[in-house]
């Protein structure tokens, strides 16, 4: 892998291609990310770039009621996170992953990363969480179908038979079943980019993307050649 960036995204929208033909997209956000941290396999044990997105305030001050005495708060960054960042001479940041690049000896610490990386045409995979749907039944959870809808009918959207009654007299592990659906990773396969704003840090990317809007996107080179 050699190329991947941290983004949020932004919404859908559409826009129309040099022939006239309308492509739904998704606006994402895609940096800057800073390089905080370069791993090496003598050091580590492997050889991977960590970078850090979002702006993160290492802490704020407040005043109680009386106006004189102030009041720290620290927001998430503990002390040891604050040397990490201070070592590798940058902000504070809210997310920190890591991506194994193959080239990962040529970056350093402070790098920036931004949306640049990519190009119209690059086929890329797209990981997020999913949005949360709560509990749901197992018609909208896995598909299963309904029951006859007709006057008499007490069956209609519940599930179904569970499995068989005296062999085996259980259910068998892995059954679908209502449960919570969303708020899952997901990663959609082959994409593709179709705009990269280098000014704004934006990419452009056919069709839908997992995740709500402003929730965190990782976006990599594609793993799966185009078929």
């Amino acid at each position: 892998m050699k190329k991947a960036i941290l983004a949020t995204k932004v919404g859908m929208t559409q826009i129309f291609n040099e022939d006239g033909v309308l492509i739904p997209v998704t606006v994402l956000q895609a940096g800057p990310c800073v390089v905080t941290q370069v791993k090496t396999v003598e050091n580590d044990g492997y050889s991977a770039v960590q970078v850090g997105f979002g702006e993160k305030k290492e802490k704020s001050v407040n005043r109680d009621k009386s106006g004189k005495k102030e009041v720290i708060h620290r927001h998430g960054v503990n002390k040891a996170q604050q040397g990490h960042f201070k070592k590798a001479g940058v902000d504070a940041k809210r997310y920190l992953r890591e991506f194994r690049f193959e080239n990962a000896e040529e970056y350093a610490p402070a790098q920036e990363i931004k949306a640049d990386i990519f190009e119209v045409g690059d086929k890329i995979d797209v990981s997020a969480i999913s949005r949360g749907k709560g509990f749901q039944g197992a018609i909208k959870r896995l598909g299963q179908h309904r029951g006859p809808m007709k006057h008499g009918s007490k069956f209609h959207r519940h599930q179904g038979s569970n499995g068989a009654c005296s062999s085996p007299s259980r259910v068998f592990k892995g059954k679908g079943m209502p449960g919570h659906m969303g708020a899952v990773e997901v990663t959609v396969k082959n994409l593709e980019v179709v705009r990269v704003d280098a000014d704004k840090n934006l990419l452009l990317i056919k069709g839908a993307v997992p995740g709500a809007k402003k929730s965190l996107i990782t976006v990599k080179e594609t793993t799966k050649a185009e078929a």
